[in-house]
């Protein structure tokens, strides 16, 4: 899990870019980024990049963004 609560975009993304990497392909890892853009950004990176956004959901009243590596 990533944790980005209180961090404003592009902070989210950019710590997805360097954490998915780290994570073998078909691994999902949840980042919490409760920044109004992330909600918006997030997909649109997934989209971007290639990468699966699997759900998006709250988790303990903070938006939360499970993503899937693809390659």
């Amino acid at each position: 899990m990533i944790d980005c609560l209180g961090q404003r975009c592009p902070l989210p993304v950019i710590a997805v870019a360097r954490r998915l990497p780290q994570l073998p392909v078909g691994a999902v890892i949840r980042v919490l980024a409760d920044d109004p853009a992330a909600a918006i950004d997030v997909p649109a990176w997934c989209r971007m990049r290639g990468q699966e956004l699997v759900a998006t959901s709250t988790v303990a009243g903070a938006p939360a963004f499970d993503i899937r590596r693809r390659h």
